[in-house]
């Protein structure tokens, strides 16, 4: 069943079918009466349509008016990426947080990236042992075994989207701070997370955060 549209109107004839008979209470729409009745109904139609959104609304991934509530609930904005600059990154963000179920598998970690809007791939690295390692292997100290690497596209374009963005927005916003502040957060903790944008993921190629040991 969908939800009900009244218009002004409806709200006129519903107020004015309550109120008292008599010739204090007019109904000729040129009245001062009716014209107060009239100036109230718009009102009525604005509460009645957040009403009818309140559903869309609740849910993180849809919410508006609601988001900041969200928002607040699951530790955002977060100081390490600041704001997110349009409601699709907001909302986006709102998501990964509230439905991440936890994980240490690279599908978890892709797939956590995903929702946030980027396409990323991953890349494991092992100390250097003779025997094992294959010749022009890097020689990676023990403390590779502890580090990981996400790669990424240069940018992450996000575009102005009719339906979906809000009035204000940029036409188009990138940047990265989202995506490493997120996975930094529920990156196991033992490991550094290295980022690598527009690159092969070969070692050499990426910005360590972390320990300069690892060099």
């Amino acid at each position: 069943m969908a939800a009900p549209n009244y218009q002004a109107s409806d709200f006129l004839t519903a107020l004015q079918a309550l109120i008292p008979r008599g010739l204090a209470w007019p109904r000729d729409p040129t009245s001062v009466m009716a014209q107060v009745e009239a100036g109230l109904a718009p009102t009525w139609v604005r509460h009645t349509q957040q009403n009818n959104n309140l559903l869309v609304d609740a849910f993180p991934a849809t919410a508006v008016q609601l988001l900041p509530e969200w928002e607040a609930a699951l530790g955002l904005p977060d100081p390490c990426a600041g704001e997110s600059p349009t409601l699709q990154g907001r909302q986006a963000q709102v998501v990964a947080r509230f439905a991440g179920s936890g994980g240490q598998s690279i599908p978890y970690y892709v797939g956590y990236a995903k929702t946030l809007g980027y396409d990323v791939t991953t890349t494991e690295f092992a100390p250097f042992r003779a025997g094992q390692s294959c010749a022009g292997d890097p020689c990676c100290s023990v403390d590779w075994a502890f580090a990981w690497q996400i790669n990424a596209p240069p940018q992450t374009i996000t575009y102005f989207s009719a339906g979906i963005s809000s009035a204000g927005e940029p036409l188009a916003s990138w940047g990265n701070s989202v995506l490493e502040c997120e996975l930094n957060e529920i990156k196991p903790a033992h490991t550094i997370l290295n980022f690598t944008y527009g690159q092969s993921g070969i070692l050499g190629s990426t910005f360590i955060l972390g320990e300069s040991s690892l060099l």
